[in-house]
Parts: C-alpha cells; sequence; structure tokens
C-alpha cells in the first residue's frame, strides 16, 4: 500500500481533492490543509513542521500550486518514493516575468492583501482567474483567508530561491495555465485545455493518469 498525502494550493482547503480516487487496494490518500505560520517562520522551518504531519515513511508527496513549493521543500527532510508538483513550479526560473521582477521591486508588499476576506480577490489571488460566475463553487475550496497568511505565501513563492530540481520529480501542468504560463515550464507532462484550477475541473484525468504516473 502506498501512502500518498496531497497538499493543496495557496489559501486552498483539502476539499480540492474531493473527486481524485486513487485505486483503493493500492494507495492510501492523506490529506494535508495549510496552518498560518508563526511570524518569521521561513519556507524550511514550515516545511519541516509540516513533515510532522506524515506519519509513515517512503510517501509520495503531491502538492499543487505553492503546495508543490511547499512539497518539494518537505522532501529535502523526509524519505520520499516520489515527488508529483501540478500547476507549480520546480525552480525560480520557472516563475513567470512578473513575479521575479516582484522579487526586485518588493511590489508583493503593495499588494491590497488585506482584501483577502473578499472571496472574489481571493479566487483572483489562488486561481488565477477572475471567476466571479462561479464564486459560490469556489467559497468551498478556498477556506484560508488569513491577512498574514496570504502575505507570507506571496513572499515565499516570490523569493524561493530553487535553481535546481530533483530529476525524479514529476510535474504535471496545463497548457492554459495563467499563474505559471506553460512558457516558462521545462519538463512536464501536458495536460491539454489544463488551467491553474485543473485539479478541480478535469479530476477524471487525473483519475485516469495519476496512478500510472505515480507508479511508473
Amino acid at each position: 500500500m502506498l501512502n500518498v498525502y496531497l497538499m493543496p494550493g495557496m489559501a486552498a482547503n483539502p476539499s480540492i481533492f474531493k473527486n481524485i480516487k486513487l485505486p483503493e487496494d493500492t494507495f492510501h490518500q492523506h490529506l494535508l490543509s495549510w496552518f498560518i505560520p508563526s511570524k518569521g517562520m521561513s519556507l524550511e522551518e514550515y516545511a519541516i513542521k509540516m513533515c510532522t504531519k506524515i506519519t509513515e515513511t517512503n510517501v509520495v508527496l503531491i502538492g499543487v500550486s505553492f503546495g508543490g513549493v511547499l512539497v518539494q521543500e518537505m522532501a529535502k527532510h523526509i524519505k520520499v518514493n516520489k515527488v508529483i508538483i501540478i500547476s507549480s513550479v520546480k525552480t525560480k526560473y520557472e516563475l513567470p516575468r512578473r513575479m521575479r521582477l516582484a522579487k526586485y521591486t518588493k511590489a508583493y508588499k503593495l499588494l491590497p492583501t488585506g482584501l483577502v476576506t473578499n472571496m472574489e480577490v481571493l479566487a483572483k489571488y489562488a486561481f488565477g482567474e477572475t471567476v466571479t460566475k462561479r464564486l459560490e463553487l469556489y467559497e468551498e475550496y478556498l477556506s484560508v483567508n488569513d491577512k498574514y497568511y496570504i502575505d507570507w505565501s506571496l513572499e515565499q513563492i516570490i523569493n524561493w530561491n530553487q535553481e535546481k530540481s530533483d530529476p525524479n520529480l514529476i510535474h504535471i501542468h496545463g497548457d492554459s495555465d495563467p499563474v505559471f504560463p506553460i512558457k516558462h515550464i521545462k519538463n512536464c507532462v501536458t495536460v491539454p485545455k489544463g488551467t491553474h484550477i485543473m485539479i478541480i475541473n478535469r479530476f477524471k484525468w487525473f483519475n485516469e493518469h495519476l496512478p500510472q504516473i505515480i507508479l511508473e
């Protein structure tokens, strides 16, 4: 039995995985949740604390978006069978230009994150798209609307300094992702018409392909 731990993206809760069904005779799914970081906590410290929630050895870590960055950091501290990232980045070079620019201008500090209690603003940050028509739908998925957490998350991803990725890492990416455009992404399994929220709206693709990708 392979233990698979699933980490949602920024501000999202584990319900984004509610339609992901891996064969129960082979996989045991575990859901991880964000916690509010303590003041001044580094991404490495956060990853080490998140590792304490993993109770088995040689696990599979799957992370979406910022959760994909986190599971890469976690894998530096525990023994893993495999790391899979979805709608995410492997190195700082895969971040879009506007994010890399924000690192030097510190523009991210000026973002109106105090508005994150507004679901429309939160959805824009988390999913990278305006979701007015589907706002009620996304209220289910986005529940981590703490301003300090959002500020911390933006700062961690914009300042993430990883230059080389683990050669065994598997990266699944949509070719229509507005947050991390595929033109910056190298060596990935491409999901046609996949957007940043494909873990939610393309779950059938994942249910069909993920078991094989994990076991390869």
